[in-house]
């Protein structure tokens, strides 16, 4: 996506701002800057939808991840780890607002080959209904990890009062398509999306990235009304995931700013309301393996990205 955040001009994908990045983290503040000051403080420290994307390109083959996932045990739960289903409070500070927790892909998929390779209409073309996503070299599916964060945000999230919904809670046998993922969100007239995700780059690939939205306006798709309040979404998670996890924005895409945008992803296309992907870190490089297999670190992430989202509707969202 790309944004109208304010005060900064919209990232471009693959490039990196060049403007000096001398905030302190104690003087942060939400907005456009977030992500990149919180960078900054820190030090520097170093699959989504199908092809074109860096999970789909380097991740191992549907029936490689089937295997792993079968023969592997999940990594244990840490006891920081976040009792997921908690019920909704009955008030707070985000009462009244929806949030749509996407988690990516289906630890069941792999044994619907036929169902997700169905192409589905994504506005500027034809792609995969779903994917199986990647693993970790242990075995550890993304599928497993996105679920886990999802029920530890929406813990978190309902704890402040907001209606979360997530588009799959393992309780469908395969999918849902990217089409219908974004199509929940807008039906639930969602004030943030979020759809989770892990990479499964080279080794050595590092760190997280989010993905916007760019401008579309094809087919079944127009983005032009989300890319600035999508923008400002990404932009706050980018810097409360590196405030709150310590992870480095990505290597390898994103020009060292933690964003990317795209056009090609079904899931951004056809939402109308403001959404993000966010690839939490690389399934297939040891050390990022380590961090999203330990239920301590995955609890963290879960906090960065809520605290995200918190952000985003105390800010550019309280005016929807």
């Amino acid at each position: 996506m790309s944004y109208t955040g304010p005060g900064f001009d919209p990232p471009q994908p693959r490039r990196s701002r060049r403007g000096p990045l001398t905030v302190a983290l104690a003087a942060l503040v939400p907005g456009a800057l977030l992500g990149w000051a919180v960078y900054a403080a820190v030090g520097g420290s170093g699959g989504d939808e199908g092809p074109g994307n860096t999970a789909a390109s380097a991740s191992p083959s549907a029936s490689a991840s089937a295997s792993s996932r079968t023969s592997s045990p999940a990594p244990s739960a840490s006891s920081e780890d976040e009792k997921p289903g908690a019920p909704a409070a009955a008030s707070g500070p985000l009462k009244g607002r929806v949030v749509v927790i996407d988690p990516g892909h289906n630890p069941e998929n792999f044994k619907h080959t036929a169902e997700i390779n169905r192409q589905v209409d994504i506005g500027t073309n034809h792609k995969e209904c779903d994917t199986t996503g990647t693993s970790t070299d242990d075995g550890y599916a993304e599928a497993d990890f996105t679920l886990d964060v999802a029920h530890r945000m929406r813990a978190l999230l309902e704890k402040q009062g907001a209606t979360v919904k997530l588009t799959q809670d393992g309780d469908r046998p395969f999918g849902p398509c990217v089409d219908e993922r974004a199509r929940i969100g807008n039906e639930a007239k969602a004030d943030a999306v979020v759809s989770l995700h892990a990479d499964g780059s080279g080794t050595g690939n590092r760190g997280f990235h989010v993905i916007l939205p760019g401008a579309v306006d094809a087919g079944a798709a127009d983005t032009r009304a989300i890319v600035g309040p999508s923008e400002d979404l990404g932009t706050r998670i980018a810097g409360n995931f590196v405030r709150v996890t310590g992870s480095a924005p990505s290597n390898y895409v994103g020009g060292g700013t933690g964003l990317v945008t795209r056009k090609d992803l079904g899931g951004l296309n056809l939402s109308t309301v403001p959404k993000v992907f966010i690839e939490c870190g690389n399934m297939r490089d040891s050390k990022d393996a380590a961090l999203l297999t330990s239920g301590a670190w995955r609890q963290k992430a879960a906090q960065g990205i809520s605290d995200g989202i918190v952000s985003f509707l105390r800010g550019w969202g309280s005016a929807r």
